[in-house]
């Protein structure tokens, strides 16, 4: 990964980042020239300036004075039309890069291991791919363009006053240093201070988003005073970060505006005194007059820009060590399939989240296709891991998971997971309509084929009795919908795309009667003529299942059908059962 660290600029980083800029050439070159050209205009005009007045304003030649005005106009508009292709082509890149790098950050990060999201802070996430590349922009839009037009600006307007007059060229030479030393301080502790900022950025970001999303667990347990505090104090952070940039702004630019003043009074001084002693033209002086602004304020400007392309180069920087992140599940198989039969093995299978703390112990079983196994145990049993492996979210430490007497490895990812569908208990919706968050926005799936396959589960009544129907937006996360309703579409999404292996964790755990009586009639229409794997809470759903796997602490410790377990004294499964399912059953 590059780093900043302690360097002034990374040039590595740099030209990485440039290389974004290639299928956009013809635009890149326009802008250097158009800088240059802009220059050029630029610094004519002290120089006709100094004309006007030795020529023309002293010599009383007003018709030369109106035609040579006509040409400092003509220079101006060209001036101006560079200025505005400038301008716009160099912001027009930033946009254009940016939105490549933040399409391929995206495509890099949806193909990331779970455990990569486990381990990362959402918020931070999102700083990344919103502001941080928004900042990355200004690179192009107001440092790279910005910094070489104004260096090249400084180098002319230096030949121009060398050329005119290099006694008074000497006194602002003297000057100068000064402010460049101060340029460079500056330049340094902005550097420092952009990368506080958007530290603490990514603080608010991630504290505010978490914030918003456990807003009920917040209000539920009465911490709207500590989130508060908590929060104005991640607030405060972030205040100050912010003010120490104002600070390093507001010693330095007084600084060089006084510099420039002390420059000019020097200038007007000497050269009046030359200029009385009939030494020096009056026109060199108001031409030097202009040429100190163009010099001293790209200087003062270059510390700006070049913190902006800093704190540019600090967003890539963070971008880059995402984009550089493998943490992605290995894509080499080659084995593409429509359908599959649905037979599931799990041979010695060995798998940890953390390294060294094993969460599943060789697991091994056999689901034959059609038949329906429920996965039972306590929570952190390793039922959802199961799950988890079986469609590659996370690799297996050892042994083997096949699919149809097949290694999940053999097959491409894509192909892989198309042959199953989930149904989780906690339910994720898009803020979107129920026809998008059941079709997930694929053509192939039609509104007609969604209201059939709701008909068949039983739950187009629900839907149709919603405002608007199948185009009824449910909202960020379903928030307009009863749980019992988000489990209901989470079916229907799962039926529809007529997957060869159904997977169901705890589905029915947490939903009002009602609904559940939908969700049992739904399961046994959807489980009828393939795999279905149930990690459930419910009897019902146990008791119809052609196996139960019996789970404890990483080990399948019983194995057999529900009447078979019970018939096992103080077995695992029958302890179970009349602890949790028994008053169930009697109810």
């Amino acid at each position: 990964m590059t780093k900043i660290g302690g360097k002034a600029f990374d040039t590595k980083l740099f030209k990485r980042l440039l290389v974004h800029t290639k299928p956009y050439r013809s635009t890149y070159y326009f802008v250097m020239v158009a800088a240059i050209l802009l220059t050029l205009f630029g610094t004519l005009t002290p120089i006709l300036l100094k004309v006007a007045v030795d020529e023309y304003i002293t010599s009383s030649d007003a018709s030369g004075l109106l035609t040579f005005i006509g040409i400092m106009l003509g220079v101006l508009l060209m001036e101006v039309t560079f200025q505005f292709s400038f301008v716009y082509f160099a912001n027009w890149l930033g946009q254009e890069v940016i939105r490549d790098i933040r399409v391929k950050l995206f495509k890099h990060m949806t193909a990331f291991k779970m455990a990569y999201f486990d381990k990362s802070a959402v918020g931070r996430l999102v700083t990344r791919a919103v502001s941080d590349i928004e900042t990355i922009a200004s690179i192009f839009s107001q440092g790279l363009f910005m910094l070489i037009a104004d260096l090249l600006k400084m180098l002319v307007v230096m030949v121009i006053m060398l050329v005119l007059e290099w006694r008074l060229s000497l006194i602002v030479f003297a000057v100068l240093p000064l402010i460049v030393y101060a340029a460079r301080l500056f330049q340094k502790a902005m550097k420092s201070a952009f990368e506080q900022v958007r530290t603490q950025v990514a603080n608010l970001n991630t504290f505010v988003q978490e914030r918003i999303t456990g807003m009920n667990i917040v209000q539920l347990f009465t911490r709207e005073a500590t989130e508060y505090h908590k929060f104005r104090k991640i607030n405060e952070e972030h205040k100050k970060a912010w003010l120490r940039t104002v600070w390093y702004n507001s010693i330095f630019f007084p600084i060089a505006e006084l510099s420039s003043s002390v420059t000019i009074g020097l200038i007007v001084w000497y050269g009046g005194l030359r200029a009385a002693a009939g030494e020096l033209e009056i026109g060199t002086i108001f031409s030097f007059i202009l040429l100190i602004g163009m010099l001293f304020r790209p200087l003062r400007q270059i510390a700006d820009k070049f913190n902006t392309l800093q704190m540019g180069m600090v967003a890539a920087n963070r971008v880059f060590a995402i984009l550089d992140t493998e943490s992605t599940i290995e894509d080499q198989g080659a084995l593409e399939i429509e359908k599959v039969r649905g037979d599931i093995t799990f041979d010695d299978v060995r798998f940890s989240y953390v390294a060294d703390e094993e969460v599943l112990h060789g697991i091994s079983f056999e689901v034959k296709a059609g038949e329906t196994v429920a996965i039972v145990g306590a929570t952190g049993a390793g039922k959802s891991t199961i799950i988890n492996l079986l469609n590659r979210f996370y690799e297996i430490d050892s042994g083997t998971i096949a699919i149809d007497g097949k290694s999940i490895k053999d097959f491409t990812l894509t192909s892989l997971r198309a042959q199953s569908a989930i149904v989780l208990q906690d339910v994720f919706l898009f803020a979107d309509s129920i026809l998008n968050n059941i079709t997930l926005r694929d053509d192939r799936v039609s509104e007609e084929q969604v209201i059939k396959a709701a008909k068949q589960i039983g739950i187009h009544d629900f839907i149709s009795s919603l405002p608007g129907g199948y185009h009824y937006n449910v909202k960020e996360r379903g928030a307009m919908l009863s749980s019992g309703q988000r489990q209901l579409l989470a079916f229907l999404r799962a039926y529809v795309t007529n997957p060869s292996i159904l997977i169901l964790d705890e589905a029915t755990s947490s939903v009002d009667s009602y609904s559940e009586q939908l969700i049992q009639d739904a399961t046994d229409t959807i489980t009828e003529g393939r795999t279905s794997i149930v990690i459930a809470h419910r009897l019902a759903t146990i008791k119809k299942a052609d196996k139960i796997l019996v789970m404890d602490a990483g080990n399948i410790v019983e194995v057999g059908t529900h009447d078979e377990l019970l018939q096992k004294e103080d077995g695992y499964y029958r302890n179970l059962y009349e602890v949790q399912f028994l008053n169930e059953e009697v109810a």
